[in-house]
């Protein structure tokens, strides 16, 4: 039986035992994650915590509608065995007052029926259980070179990096043509790399050019995948390839472990070429839209959204 449980009603320490013993468990799927970057979800509960959907849920309007949070990538259904007839189940027991649905699934939530309305995003993965050499093999020879060159230059990799120096570094270059984050989203991305430093799953890695911090990136280890969270750039560590000198730096120290680098995206081209130049393989997540507003609320919220978006209201 699958139940709709209020925020309060959840027991959390079954939740995350669901996740762990899930197939396709996944450090977004957390409780600890959930109510960093959604405060106050709700979920759908089949039995004992056999099965779980968390609902990432707002209010706009007197509109209750459910999103994909900042900084989660994959949702939907978690499970031992979660296949299309149980994600339909659960999809079709969402309670009936969330009238707009826009949620990025999980890779394992396979979805195929024409009454609802799936899109695909691409993400990009590279298997580590091979040696570090063999790995590098299925490099591009245009990264190749790269890497030559960062080795050549000043950059130095560093451990002892405050996220809030990434932040800084992102905001002041990357974050002033990414118009729809917004202070408070930072400050939750804060929270976030703390709360998944406390928790000891985040590796939080920066690069140094003369005594300058120029790069850096947050990685996630956990559920078998290193997941490349987040990362901040000026333009020193373009010209010295310290990215790139970053990714190799976690690829060779997890090289012949059973973990999967995941580069989480991207739909963006030129960022997709530059994860396939690692050798790595594409996946594709569904993302489900449904919208039971009727016109013309239906027309109405789907502008406002996107001039919200456009103008940071």
């Amino acid at each position: 039986m699958i139940r709709f449980l209020k925020h309060n009603e959840i027991d959390k320490a079954k939740w995350d035992a669901c996740i762990d013993n899930s197939v396709n468990g996944i450090i977004y799927a957390y409780s600890w994650y959930l109510d960093v970057v959604c405060e106050g979800w709700n979920a759908l509960v089949e039995d004992n915590y056999t099965s779980v959907f968390p609902l990432t849920g707002n209010n706009m309007f007197g509109i209750h509608y459910i999103y994909t949070p900042f900084f989660t990538q994959q949702l939907g259904l978690f499970s031992i065995n979660p296949t299309e007839e149980k994600l339909i189940t659960f999809i079709e027991s969402i309670p009936k007052h969330y009238k707009f649905i826009e949620l990025n699934l999980n890779l394992y939530n396979y979805i195929y029926l024409e009454h609802y309305k799936i899109s695909y995003n691409l993400n990009h993965t590279l298997k580590l259980n091979q040696s570090y050499d063999e790995i590098k093999a299925g490099y591009s020879d245009n990264l190749k070179r790269n890497l030559k060159k960062a080795s050549q230059s000043t950059a130095i990799i560093v451990t002892d990096v405050k996220p809030e120096q990434l932040i800084t570094i992102f905001k002041n270059n990357k974050g002033k043509d990414i118009h729809h984050l917004k202070e408070d989203d930072y400050n939750r991305l804060l929270r976030l790399i703390n709360r998944c430093i406390d928790k000891g799953v985040a590796q939080v890695y920066g690069v140094t050019s003369d005594n300058e911090l120029c790069a850096g990136a947050v990685f996630i280890k956990s559920n078998k995948r290193i997941i490349f969270l987040f990362s901040a750039t000026n333009t020193k560590a373009k010209e010295i390839f310290a990215m790139p000198l970053l990714i190799d730096k976690i690829i060779h120290d997890n090289a012949n472990t059973d973990f999967i680098f995941d580069f989480e995206g991207s739909n963006d081209v030129n960022l997709a070429r530059f994860y396939k130049s690692f050798g790595s393989t594409e996946e594709k997540y569904p993302s489900i839209y449904i919208n039971k507003l009727g016109f013309p609320l239906s027309l109405g919220f789907n502008i406002y959204k996107k001039v919200k978006k456009l103008l940071l209201v």
